[in-house]
């Protein structure tokens, strides 16, 4: 185990796997997710969850049953919950002070929304000198109007290789 790794898993709630409009792959996603979560476990490494919490009316509203982390992934007493409201993971949420506390220089990052969340907490994460990896098939998204989910996370996954070491889940070691 590297002491200074994290796993962090962005925004994996029951709202976004709504029966109507799943996330994209969301058996793969979970699944994924779930073996580094296991992994993490294993080999002691820390485990963020960051929840995000939206507006009245919206499926992750807080307190909501959509707003809940998905039971497939639930934390354990020993993980960290953090609280969002905005895209960016970082941005008035104690996360850097979770991380610099826990001397984490490297995150291993999952979730969703691809463009959104994963991306922007990526990017935010290497300008403040984190290592970070980015486990290409355990983040997901919807299609956007002429792109699809699958082309959207093709598409980040090239592009934040700028930003991230960009693996395979099964080639993470944690």
């Amino acid at each position: 185990m590297d002491s200074q790794v994290a796993l962090m898993v962005i925004d994996v709630q029951v709202g976004m796997f709504h029966e109507n409009n799943p996330v994209y792959n969301s058996d793969v996603l979970l699944r994924n997710i779930k073996l580094l979560i296991e992994q993490a476990r294993s080999s002691k490494t820390p485990i963020i969850y960051i929840q995000h919490s939206a507006r009245p009316g919206r499926a992750l509203e807080h307190g909501t049953p959509g707003w809940k982390i998905h039971p497939d992934i639930l934390p354990r007493f020993e993980d960290e919950v953090i609280q969002k409201k905005t895209p960016n993971s970082f941005y008035e949420t104690n996360l850097q002070e979770v991380l610099l506390e826990k001397g984490i220089k490297k995150l291993i990052l999952t979730g969703i929304q691809t463009e959104l969340c994963v991306d922007t907490t990526c990017r935010h994460a290497r300008s403040l000198g984190y290592e970070v990896t980015l486990a290409s098939d355990s983040h997901s998204t919807w299609a956007r109007g002429e792109l699809s989910a699958q082309q959207i996370i093709a598409h980040h996954n090239r592009l934040l290789c700028w930003f991230a070491n960009v693996e395979k889940s099964n080639n993470i070691l944690l």
